[in-house]
């Protein structure tokens, strides 16, 4: 039981685990404030073409209410959620490879070019193959 309360202890005190933490209550604040973007900008806005709010639409299935523009009102939130993340993660992406060089490597030269014939021939090669002509 102590090895197992050890294990847990240094896995909760890890570093990737507590980033983990505060990136979920970020996102949940975050996701609070693209929600009153969407139901309080966006979907109004758009409402204004159809004369009414998007998120009131509905429609009657026998006695069941179906609420189609909650749903898209909840796909224009998906939307934006996924953009911004996508746009944290290549920033955060960057700034990790911001001061790192990229290694240039140069290709190893493994022909030459015959001085007679220009045919490419390898470097090895003391005679060329097209032309039979000596070369240095």
């Amino acid at each position: 039981m102590r090895k197992f309360l050890s294990e847990f202890k240094e896995f909760a005190i890890r570093g990737n685990v507590i980033d983990m933490a505060i990136g979920v209550v970020i996102g949940t604040a975050f996701k609070a404030i693209v929600d009153s973007l969407v139901n309080d900008i966006i979907t109004p806005f758009i409402g204004l073409f159809a004369n009414q709010d998007l998120s009131d639409n509905v429609f009657m299935v026998g006695d069941v209410a179906v609420k189609y523009g909650s749903f898209i009102s909840a796909i224009i939130n998906f939307a934006l959620m996924a953009f911004v993340i996508f746009i944290m993660v290549k920033l955060i992406n960057r700034a990790k490879s911001f001061g790192k060089k990229e290694e240039v490597v140069k290709a190893e030269v493994t022909t030459k070019i015959c001085p007679y014939c220009l045919s490419e021939v390898p470097n090895k090669a003391t005679r060329c193959k097209h032309c039979t002509s000596a070369l240095e």
